[in-house]
């Protein structure tokens, strides 16, 4: 394998371990924002032990978030020094923003919000813990603008091969960046949701049916049944946003070789970029035409029409895009599903969790990771599907390549590689501690958290 792709192997690595952590804080800030609301107007200390526990969750993710994010921004100096050479007076001001919004906000108020609910009038804990909430989700915002410009660039010019901002509102304002934003805002929310419901569902089957646990199914069922429905509605002017911009990477989503009407769905199919073809396909008449343009006779773009002359492919690899939007789409299926026959099920008996079958409690724990694998997927679809543009239309991922020997990028990478198995089994493993444990507690009579118990009052 050359440098190019051993590069691009090590960044999507990279990326693909940092952002299973950002997904969770993202919402999860926002979700203990919500139960230390809940506490101050109720008083009720279920709410107080649900934020105890899921505190330790967001300071674990938030962690390994920051650390993972740093060897992310070293690459662009040791793998793709063409990125900022081309494009560095769009990108370092967006990356700066993110750093200022994640450290003056984040950094500055998660002490308080972990160390100090105790220690501060109960006011300023629940202000610290909105502005870091606000700030994790302001950090979002400024690192996808900057993909979604990558995508869509505008408000640019190039002089000597250099892009220069000519205004900023349309830099930041592209053309994909609201529906890359929301799209992603309730991919997170999602996630959250069923890592809630799925490792309340763990406590639940052990026989820890505190009232922390309850609020903490329930919220969960209810924020996943809830977001669902909204997210393939965004998903959906999403993809009509992508057909007007970026046609290959739709003809690429679809399998879609030839642009014609009438063009079916896949539901599977093996694309062969070989013969120009898919084998052992399954679809549904028409219906990629209606999804993406309303209309059952509606023209879908085809691969074919995204090859140069002398050959040179201007479309993304098929396969990875292909199966990547069939795999996010799936899951999202599950989700809908699964969260909708838990709250179906628990409004019917009017039970709360008592009223969920065993069977459903059960498949909700391995979906507890479910928002992880639809994250992947998707992203995988949105990056992959740009090649082999790095900024659509301005530089290709070839032309901002460091030339570096391969077998050293082989040997980082095996190293890399290592580092993130090893914390992500790490990572599962503490989860997996933490249900058990705030159990244990349970049973010796005290708490969890020892220092961390405000009264009502506060």
């Amino acid at each position: 394998m050359d440098t190019l792709l051993l590069s691009r192997i090590q960044f999507g690595a990279n990326i693909s371990f940092h952002i299973l952590f950002p997904t969770i804080t993202i919402a999860l800030g926002w979700v203990l924002f919500y139960f230390k609301l809940r506490f101050n107007r109720s008083g009720e200390e279920r709410w107080m032990d649900a934020y105890r526990f899921w505190v330790k969750v967001f300071a674990l993710s938030f962690g390994l978030g920051v650390v993972s994010g740093i060897t992310m921004s070293f690459q662009f100096g040791t793998n793709w020094p063409g990125f900022m050479e081309t494009v560095g007076n769009i990108a370092g001001p967006l990356l700066a923003y993110e750093v200022m919004t994640a450290f003056f906000l984040e950094a500055v108020f998660l002490g308080i919000m972990l160390f100090g609910m105790s220690r501060v009038p109960g006011w300023l804990h629940t202000l610290a813990t909105f502005l870091v909430a606000f700030g994790t989700t302001m950090s979002a915002f400024w690192i996808l603008v900057l993909s979604s410009w990558m995508h869509t660039p505008a408000g640019f010019e190039m002089r000597d091969g250099v892009a220069h901002a000519t205004d900023w509102l349309a830099i930041i304002f592209n053309p994909s960046m609201p529906y890359r934003v929301v799209h992603m805002l309730l991919a997170s929310g999602l996630t959250v949701a069923f890592l809630l419901a799925g490792l309340s569902a763990l406590r639940w089957l052990r026989g820890d049916k505190g009232g922390d646990v309850r609020v903490s199914l329930v919220t969960g069922l209810g924020l996943g049944a809830l977001l669902i429905p909204l997210q393939i509605l965004a998903g959906d002017v999403h993809g009509l946003n992508t057909l007007e911009h970026q046609p290959a990477k739709v003809a690429a989503m679809e399998g879609n070789w030839n642009t014609d009407t009438n063009v079916p769905l896949l539901l599977f199919a093996i694309p062969d970029e070989t013969a120009r073809e898919n084998r052992a396909e399954i679809g549904i008449p028409n219906l990629a035409s209606i999804i993406l343009t309303h209309h059952a006779d509606g023209e879908v773009p085809g691969l074919n029409d995204f090859v140069a002359e002398d050959g040179t492919k201007m479309h993304p690899p098929v396969a990875p895009v292909f199966y990547g939007f069939r795999i996010m789409v799936g899951t999202g299926m599950a989700m809908l599903l699964l969260s909708w026959a838990a709250v179906g099920f628990m409004a019917f008996r009017r039970r709360g969790p008592e009223g969920l079958p065993k069977p459903l409690l059960l498949a909700l724990v391995p979906m507890a990771f479910s928002g992880w694998v639809a994250t992947l997927a998707g992203w995988y679809t949105t990056e992959i599907g740009r090649q082999p543009w790095l900024v659509s239309g301005v530089m290709t991922t070839e032309q901002a390549v460091a030339e570096v020997p391969g077998p050293m990028v082989a040997t980082t990478l095996i190293i890399y590689l290592s580092v993130y198995v090893a914390l992500l089994l790490a990572y599962i493993g503490v989860l997996y501690y933490l249900a058990c444990a705030g159990q244990d507690a349970k049973k010796r009579g005290r708490p969890d958290m020892p220092g961390l118990n405000p009264t009502p009052a506060e």
